[in-house]
């Protein structure tokens, strides 16, 4: 993720506990204040059910089916943590299943044109579970535990029922199918 903190041509317009608002020139982003970017994680049972998780998001008001995620290095204990440490500890605190591997499959923009946060998307194999999931004190997440090959159609009939679809999770489910590309 690029840092413009030393960069003479940002300016920087508020700064908050997660985010940053700056400006070069006339073009307004955001930066995440933590350098780790997020995670998004692909994780696949035994029983080939793809894991999705519904929660509220406060900025667009409404309930969203996303799949696991969090932020890599987002509080002091977890300062050092790399992209599959942190997916490894997001899996298992909003899921209720660890992993035995996690593996970087793709690392890119979350939102190029406003954002300087980088996803890395990581394949989570070997789930055993731990735990009812449900996320920390402050998430109340459901877990969904859907077919992987009644994925697509499940995603579009949440979105018809109200629900806002992350798009990651169509580019998550492509991975999944193309597997044997990233190695």
């Amino acid at each position: 993720m690029t840092r413009t903190d030393d960069d003479p041509q940002t300016r920087t317009l508020y700064r908050g506990r997660w985010l940053t608002l700056r400006q070069r020139g006339r073009w307004e982003f955001v930066e995440r204040n933590n350098p780790g970017g997020a995670t998004i994680i692909i994780a696949v049972t035994d029983e080939d059910k793809v894991l999705f998780v519904e929660q509220y998001r406060e900025p667009i008001q409404q309930k969203t089916i996303e799949m696991p995620a969090g932020l890599i290095g987002d509080l002091e204990e977890h300062g050092d943590e790399d992209a599959c440490l942190a997916a490894q500890r997001e899996l298992e605190e909003e899921t209720g299943y660890a992993c035995e591997r996690v593996s970087v499959i793709h690392t890119g923009p979350s939102s190029a044109g406003m954002s300087t946060e980088m996803m890395v998307f990581v394949r989570a194999t070997g789930l055993r579970r731990t735990g009812p999931g449900g996320g920390d004190e402050s998430e109340q997440i459901v877990v969904h535990e859907v077919p992987r090959q009644d994925a697509g159609a499940w995603l579009l009939r949440m979105s018809r029922e109200g629900y806002s679809i992350d798009p990651k999770l169509f580019a998550g489910l492509w991975f999944l199918e193309h597997a044997e590309a990233f190695g």
